[in-house]
């Protein structure tokens, strides 16, 4: 190697003017794939297209044909023959591309003792595709020394991979000061592994340079402060564009409920205005990457089309990344054809991506045939799942068999995903083994899914302590969980509240509740809204009571329509008092029926009245006792008479009682007279 000896003394590594070198660039793809490990097929696509555009090729739109190249690598050959160093340095760096190791070692070993750069730096990747990576990294410090980008690129890269990071940044960084794109994507690679933000920087210059892999992280690192991203869900160990909650459970008591992503934070708040910005750059870089031919670039611009309300563009580009044989796209891709009703087709990708392995694709199956009443079929895909990684496979297995009560199958199967720290698994098993009776054992289940994050835990266990009395506790338990949202726990505390005489806060929890959908909160807004508004008379106008009161009512909370009905004909709207009253009373309200009753009993329609006031008291209505007992003495059925006052007198309230005793005694001594 005493070559390396002399070059370096002579120093004629330079480019003659006007004279541009051949291949300098490491070109294989195991010395062009950058170090980070991730997607080496994409960096690699990416690095042999620097070194064709070096090479003054484009792969993709080259039309010589093979007739051309042969008289070209003819004329070279010859020229080389002649003493071409120049010649010599093409033909190797030719015969190096075709493969032909053994031919082109000679003519570049010539061309690099003549002092041709390129020549040295492609001998350096000759050898290191033979296995001498140091010998080859003697030449590329050579080709470095004299100013090649390539070589020092391709040299950083060496004392990375033998872990002298030193050395790898100041090779590198020279790379990237001279303007390449492969030294600085491998240099802002190096950065980012150390947590340098001067990472981005190199991303982004290499990513203007047209590096597709480059364009992608730095539309990640973009994409991290962005106000829509929610990455941990949608593409974690696991999970794909939905979680588990897509599929399966509906958070009460009796059932397991959804998978939820605990809430993340960021050490740093940027503004707004950043955010935004940071997230139209983020889309720019995505598309530049995806339009390359990056599938993941692709999958996360389709994520983002999606969650912005774009489904046509975003299923285009999951169907590009699917077709690329990215597997989280063709999963996505399922559930966005199921959500436009095209559950057939979403199957066939959900297939594809489950059979390369997809978990939640199989979890997604498994619910698509268990929706289809098709239980053996969604085991099938179940067990898939779980046999894929995911241990939603595990709960929704569970969840399977508790629907067929296969009871102690589920219990197994949620044990097995609660002791891989599946939240809601851990709440469904403290679920089962409390309709068992096995409180003290179901209690520190709901504990462990409470702590990690599980609303409908915390809500549960709110329950549990209430139903010991411990009123503390339960406090305590259904604050944590209204705090995350819970409907039925903020309603819960609100009417602990209201208790306390604490109506302004009693409010805000009543409307969290009410407005999550809960019937008995919107009831008891309404109520606590009463009190202060007090509509006038015949007033024609809606009062926020009233509103409430309709939601309410219209989910059918029995008492908010016999509040409707009550507050129409307040107003005089005798029609609409009478259609609440009657829906209030079809679905089992005694007041409901009582108060139809009085209404059409003022209309002149007594024996429907009585039809109605019949079923309110044989539901235990005191004064509808009382009304029918009046009635039956006016037609002189004494006998029917005390019977109904026996039972205003048994019912009550205690005026109703008092005046039914008085009228039973009257009825008494008629019936002796």
């Amino acid at each position: 190697m005493g070559d390396k000896a002399i070059l370096l003394e002579t120093d004629r590594f330079m480019d003659a003017p006007g004279v541009r070198r051949v291949l300098d660039a490491p070109y294989t793809a195991d010395s062009c794939a950058e170090t980070s490990g991730r997607t080496v097929g994409d960096s690699a696509a990416d690095a042999l297209d620097a070194g064709f555009a070096d090479a003054g090729i484009d792969p993709a739109t080259d039309t010589t044909t093979a007739t051309a190249q042969a008289e070209e690598e003819a004329r070279h050959r010859q020229a080389a023959e002649a003493g071409s160093a120049e010649s010599m340095s093409v033909l190797g760096a030719l015969l190096l591309r075709r493969g032909d190791l053994d031919a082109a070692e000679p003519y570049l070993r010539a061309a690099t003792g003549a002092g041709d750069r390129a020549a040295a730096n492609n001998l350096g990747v000759l050898l290191h595709q033979r296995g001498y990576p140091d010998e080859a990294a003697g030449w590329w410090r050579i080709a470095a020394v004299a100013g090649s980008a390539a070589a020092s690129h391709a040299l950083g890269r060496h004392y990375r991979e033998r872990g002298d990071e030193p050395a790898a940044e100041y090779w590198l960084r020279q790379s990237a000061e001279s303007g390449h794109a492969l030294g600085a994507y491998a240099l802002a690679d190096l950065l980012e592994h150390r947590s340098d933000v001067g990472s981005e920087r190199w991303f982004r210059a290499a990513a203007e340079q047209g590096h597709r892999e480059a364009a992608y992280r730095l539309a990640r690192i973009l994409d991290q402060r962005a106000p829509h991203r929610r990455e941990s869900s949608r593409f974690g160990p696991g999970a794909g564009p939905r979680g588990a909650a897509d599929l399966e459970g509906d958070g009460s008591l009796l059932a397991a409920g959804p998978l939820l992503d605990a809430p993340g934070t960021a050490p740093d708040v940027p503004s707004d205005a950043d955010r935004r910005a940071a997230a139209d750059e983020a889309e720019q870089w995505y598309r530049q990457a995806a339009a390359r031919g990056h599938r993941r670039a692709a999958l996360h611009l389709g994520t983002l089309l999606e969650e912005r309300g774009e489904p046509q563009e975003a299923g285009r580009w999951y169907l590009t990344a699917a077709k690329d044989g990215e597997s989280r796209a063709a999963c996505a891709l399922g559930f966005l054809l199921r959500d436009a009703g095209d559950t057939d087709s979403a199957a066939i990708w959900w297939r594809r991506a489950a059979q390369d392995g997809d978990g939640n694709a199989a979890n997604a199956l498994g619910a698509l045939h268990a929706d289809r009443g098709e239980p053996q079929t969604a085991e099938r895909w179940y067990r898939a799942a779980l046999d894929a990684g995911d241990v939603n496979g595990a709960y929704n297995l569970g969840l399977l068999c508790a629907g067929q009560e296969r009871t102690s199958q589920a219990e197994q199967w949620y044990r097995r995903a609660a002791y891989a720290g599946h939240r809601e698994a851990a709440n469904a098993l403290a679920v089962l083994l409390l309709q068992r009776g096995d409180s003290a054992g179901a209690e520190p289940w709901f504990s462990k899914a409470a702590e990690a994050g599980s609303v409908d835990a915390a809500f549960n266990l709110g329950i549990l302590y209430a139903g010991r009395d411990d009123e503390r506790s339960a406090r305590q338990w259904y604050e944590r969980a209204a705090a995350a949202g819970h409907t039925e726990a903020a309603l819960q505390v609100a009417i602990a509240l209201l208790r306390e005489g604490d109506e302004r806060t009693a409010e805000r929890h009543l409307r969290c509740a009410a407005g999550g959908g809960s019937p008995e909160g919107a009831f008891r807004l309404g109520a606590l809204l009463e009190r202060r508004e007090r509509p006038e008379e015949g007033d024609g106008g809606t009062t926020e009571c009233e509103e409430w009161y309709v939601r309410a009512a219209e989910q059918g909370h029995r008492r908010a329509q016999v509040r409707c009905g009550m507050i129409a004909a307040f107003r005089g709207d005798v029609a609409e008092a009478g259609r609440w009253y009657r829906t209030a009373a079809e679905a089992g309200s005694r007041n409901g029926a009582f108060n139809l009753g009085l209404l059409l009993a003022r209309e002149g329609s007594e024996p429907e009245a009585a039809l109605w006031w019949t079923r309110a008291a044989s539901a235990g209505h005191g004064r509808a006792a009382l009304r029918l007992a009046l009635l039956s003495a006016r037609r002189g059925d004494l006998a029917e008479a005390q019977h109904w006052c026996s039972q205003a007198v048994d019912f009550g309230p205690a005026e109703v009682a008092e005046r039914a005793a008085r009228l039973r005694d009257a009825l008494q001594q008629e019936l002796t007279a």
